[in-house]
């Protein structure tokens, strides 16, 4: 029995009928390079195989009488993994427009919380043969990070090594805790918490006087969340159903644009964003005169060596995204400028900031709210937080392999929240760039205009830089 971190846990408390917090991760497979072919018995076979290496994948939810304290996680006694893999044909002709419609389908369930909070759709029928996996995991279980260990876990960098290491004794759950014990250890709990809460009042003024002292004295400052953000057609309260649109991009060209302009990847990722989405925005009559205010997630991971495979560990900043700047190269500057910005304020604040509040979420209250704020549309009635979340996750740069069967391509994309419906997600794989574009539906109907937009801005950009160095 382990119980869940205030982070972890207040995922679970934020979700509601129509604001899903799970996370997709979309691996693609040449099933020409397995060795004695795919099926689908095969898939749920080697999976079955490898279900040690992934810890939580067997655990499940349990809550605390009166929500007393957070919810923890047990051995689920009743794990079966029928339960959660499936394969679902494609329709004609099967190409990429059809596969992200599936994957959006598959985004606009909740997951269910009597079992292990994850579950894989295999997609079947794709017009160039290959197959897609679509694992939906809630955030509660894991970031992009230990998501990515969990996968290198699971796979190889050599398509030799076919077998897992075997897990040695029969797995086996643990029993359901009573409800006494589940309270007692809970108050328990709570009690010892309390003892920091002094020191963290103590850390979050003296983080806060620095901040406020910053604002002063820089000229450049992260924008406030509502106060900053314009109001854009996904700013407003979710439907359950989902839009889903995925690209690649090539991580050498945008190098070549990070090192001709001073600036980083990160930062040229959320210029292309910044021109996709002033694009978009000018084709519905609705490009403000301000910039857009994006969250991006950061890591604050163990010391590098240390692997993760589960929880979360991740903070937010806030930038800019200046929609309003015709200029491409004059966007990334602004960026660069404003992420460095951010990153300052960030650290005054303390990374694990967050993290550590969080440990006092009163969850009923806290779920109550979320349900209750969704039910009733309140995102229509104020301005949003910020518009969007923009997140970079880094992966393998070696090609990876199960049961010697090639990964061609991985894509992940995080939740989209009531007011905040717009979400892309870039998860490096060898020298691509995979992005997906999640938003919610009717407000966004065609998210492949933002991913064209974004082949379009670094092609505005590669022509300027390319340019630059021949002159």
């Amino acid at each position: 029995m382990e119980r869940l971190t205030g982070l972890d846990a207040g995922f679970v408390y934020m979700e509601t009928p129509t604001l899903h917090m799970h996370t997709l991760k979309i691996g693609v497979l040449d099933p020409s390079t397995v060795p004695g072919g795919y099926t689908f018995e095969r898939f749920r076979e080697e999976l079955g195989k490898r279900l040690h290496l992934l810890p939580p994948f067997r655990r499940r939810l349990v809550t605390v009488p009166f929500g007393l304290h957070h919810p923890v996680w047990i051995d689920d006694p009743d794990f079966e993994i029928d339960a959660h893999i499936r394969s679902r044909a494609l329709p004609a002709p099967g190409g990429q427009r059809e596969i992200d419609a599936a994957i959006a389908d598959i985004a606009g369930s909740q997951l269910r919380r009597d079992r292990p909070l994850w579950e894989i759709t295999v997609l079947e029928g794709a017009a160039d043969g290959r197959i897609v996996f679509v694992g939906k995991i809630h955030h509660s279980l894991a970031d992009g990070v230990a998501a990515a260990e969990l996968l290198a876990n699971v796979m190889t960098t050599d398509p030799d090594e076919l077998e897992p290491v075997e897990e040695g004794a029969d797995w086996v759950g643990e029993p359901v805790p009573g409800r006494w014990r589940l309270a007692v250890d809970a108050i328990v709990a709570r009690l010892r918490q309390l003892l920091s809460l002094p020191r963290l009042l103590r850390r979050t003024a003296r983080g806060v006087r620095a901040v406020v002292r910053r604002r002063k004295e820089a000229d450049v400052s992260p924008p406030v969340p509502i106060r900053d953000a314009p109001t854009t057609s996904f700013n407003s309260s979710l439907g359950a159903r989902r839009a889903f649109a995925t690209t690649t991009l090539s991580l050498d060209e945008m190098k070549t644009v990070k090192s001709a302009l001073g600036a980083t990847v990160n930062d040229v990722l959320l210029a292309l964003v910044a021109g996709s989405l002033r694009r978009y925005l000018a084709d519905r009559d609705e490009l403000p005169d301000v910039p857009l205010v994006a969250g991006v997630p950061v890591s604050t991971n163990q010391p590098e060596g240390i692997r993760r495979l589960g929880g979360n560990k991740v903070s937010n900043m806030f930038t800019v995204l200046p929609v309003q700047l015709a200029d491409p190269v004059e966007r990334v500057e602004a960026i660069h400028e404003m992420t460095v910005a951010a990153k300052e304020v960030h650290n005054l604040l303390g990374a694990d900031m967050l993290a550590d509040w969080s440990e006092f979420t009163p969850g009923k209250p806290y779920a109550w709210f979320m349900r209750r704020y969704s039910h009733h549309d309140l995102a229509d009635r104020h301005a949003p937080p910020i518009n969007l979340v923009v997140s970079n996750v880094p992966g393998p740069r070696e090609p990876l392999f199960i049961a010697g069967g090639r990964l061609d391509g991985l894509y992940s994309v995080g939740p989209i929240l009531d007011g905040i419906g717009l979400n892309v997600t870039a998860w490096s794989y060898l020298d691509q760039v995979n992005v997906g574009v999640l938003g919610s539906r009717p407000q966004v109907e065609d998210p492949w205009a933002i991913t064209e937009g974004l082949h379009a801005s670094l092609g505005e950009l590669l022509e300027i830089t390319r340019a630059r160095t021949a002159g």
